[in-house]
């Protein structure tokens, strides 16, 4: 089985807001947690220590919108690419 989560970051534009992200997640059994308002401006993709993979795609210009993908350990290795098909999407 797998866990879906969904999470509206409200922003993920630092790294403290990403930390923080990480830290709760950990509290939370999840496979996959679906991101949306992340407002980052420039693709942002990385691996951790941990094993967990962050995928976030990019807002509009206005800063609005952005989705992303937090996906744990169990599953990082499956991924093969990440594609954002809109700022919503």
């Amino acid at each position: 089985m797998v866990t879906i989560c969904t999470y509206n970051a409200r922003t993920l534009a630092s790294e403290f807001s990403i930390e923080d992200l990480l830290m709760q997640a950990r509290m939370t059994r999840y496979d996959v947690v679906g991101l949306a308002e992340t407002r980052q401006r420039h693709p942002f993709n990385a691996a951790y220590g941990t094993g967990e993979e962050l995928f976030l795609g990019t807002c509009d210009s206005r800063g609005v919108g952005g989705v992303g993908v937090l996906i744990n350990t169990g599953l990082s290795m499956n991924i093969d690419s990440f594609e954002q098909l809109t700022t919503r999407i």
